[in-house]
């Protein structure tokens, strides 16, 4: 029957060293699906509410009470449901919990068990995580978006943007985007060093120096790109997550690392914005624009929505009423999927359903505190997204979906499909 003899929780630790919640769906069949819940560093604030305990143990960041909301509260209630029916599982957790933003039992205690019996249904039936949630249909393995240069509240320097990520989507194929990557990415250290900056990493991954200023992040990284025997605009392009809502002071954007001095306009971030797309080549720009700045989104959309891909990453919180309004107003093309912004596997799909019926891409995404957790690439082939961001090419916690992605472009053979710029909604 694979329905659900037990739920388990317990407080396990991210890639920050930060308690999250891991929760264990076990089936009457002795099945058992397993999932960590990530936690992101910069959030927007239409997330959906990441319960935290306070007090002192982990300075406040413990989720013990996350925990036991699983074991004491959700747990006695799905008992007995099937784990192959994720949309009933799901909108029983959401009753459960009765509140928009999950903040009763807490989306980190939800989405554990929300993706664990997802686990528990795929193992039921033997086949792989893709294959369980997209079917037969499931094919295509996505463009990484591979962050290799942090700035912002990702990283202690003095560069605002918060991710320079380079995208191979020149490859024939994902094992080979990823090589494409790799190599950029250690002949980025290399040219770090020979200028004597600092090559420590940040949450994601990426180096952390200290630079001139933002141009010249693009700039290390377009050597990077020579020097590594590739053609940027070609083989590999760059994309960007400035998270403009974390320049935003009194209503005006400030570069409050390089320019703190100096207060920019909607206006003047789209100048600015085109200004960057006409000179690099650059393929995807996410939160470009504040979370609640709706019209200079439609502005900035309306400038350059043809040329490169616009996503909204906290402008939508992979929430379909946030999306509905930004697609009913013109604001970008492209969503960020992180299911923990949301609460559910159930809403995540919805998400991506949208989008892509209204001519949307959705990437799907990690956090910056990750876990062995491999989900994520699971669902950028089960959805068919194209498109993965899963940090760059250190630290294992985000190796883990690259290494993933690879046995399933294995398991999936001749069949396999890597759309390179196909996955981009330009039309210039």
């Amino acid at each position: 029957m694979a329905s659900i003899a037990r739920i388990t929780a317990r407080q396990v630790l991210d890639s920050r060293g930060t308690p999250t919640v891991e929760v264990d769906v076990t089936t009457d069949e002795d099945v058992l699906g397993r999932a960590a819940v990530p936690s992101g560093a910069s959030t927007g604030e239409y997330e959906a509410v990441e319960l935290r305990d306070g007090g002192d143990d982990y300075h406040g960041q413990g989720v013990l009470q996350a925990v036991s909301n699983v074991n004491e509260t959700i747990a006695p209630e799905l008992r007995g449901m099937s784990v192959l029916e994720q949309v009933v599982l799901d909108d029983a957790l959401r009753a459960l919990d009765g509140t928009d933003d999950k903040s009763n039992l807490g989306a980190n205690a939800i989405l554990g068990v929300s993706l664990a019996a997802a686990k528990a249904g795929a193992a039921t039936l033997g086949v792989p995580l893709y294959r369980h949630l997209g079917r037969a249909t499931a094919r295509t393995l996505p463009v990484p978006l591979m962050n290799i240069l942090n700035g912002g509240e990702h990283a202690d320097n003095n560069v605002d943007m918060q991710e320079f990520m380079i995208a191979p989507a020149g490859a024939p194929t994902f094992s080979e985007a990823l090589r494409t990557g790799v190599e950029v990415f250690h002949t980025l250290e290399t040219v770090l060093q020979d200028r004597d900056y600092n090559t420590a990493v940040g949450d994601e991954g990426g180096f952390a120096p200290d630079l001139r200023s933002n141009e010249e992040a693009i700039e290390l990284i377009l050597e990077a790109v020579e020097k590594a025997g590739y053609t940027a605009g070609t083989d590999v392009f760059i994309a960007l997550d400035p998270a403009a809502a974390e320049m935003v002071e009194d209503e005006a954007y400030v570069f409050w690392k390089s320019d703190p001095d100096t207060e920019r306009s909607s206006e003047d971030m789209v100048e600015f914005w085109s200004t960057w797309v006409d000179q690099y080549p650059i393929l995807s720009i996410e939160d470009a624009m504040d979370e609640d700045d709706w019209s200079g989104w439609t502005m900035l959309t309306d400038a350059v929505g043809d040329d490169v891909q616009l996503v909204g990453d906290d402008l939508f919180v992979t929430n379909t009423n946030r999306l509905s309004r930004g697609i009913d107003e013109g604001c970008g093309n492209s969503i960020l999927i992180k299911p923990n912004q949301i609460g559910t596997l159930t809403e995540t799909l919805n998400a991506i359903e949208m989008a892509h019926a209204h001519g949307f891409t959705a990437i799907v995404s990690h956090r910056s505190g990750e876990t062995e957790d491999t989900t994520i690439a699971d669902l950028a082939v089960a959805t068919d997204t194209g498109q993965i961001k899963t940090g760059s090419a250190s630290r294992s916690d985000r190796v883990a979906k690259y290494n993933q992605l690879l046995r399933i472009e294995e398991q999936l053979g001749t069949a396999a499909r890597y759309p390179g710029l196909d996955a981009f909604p330009l039309t210039h």
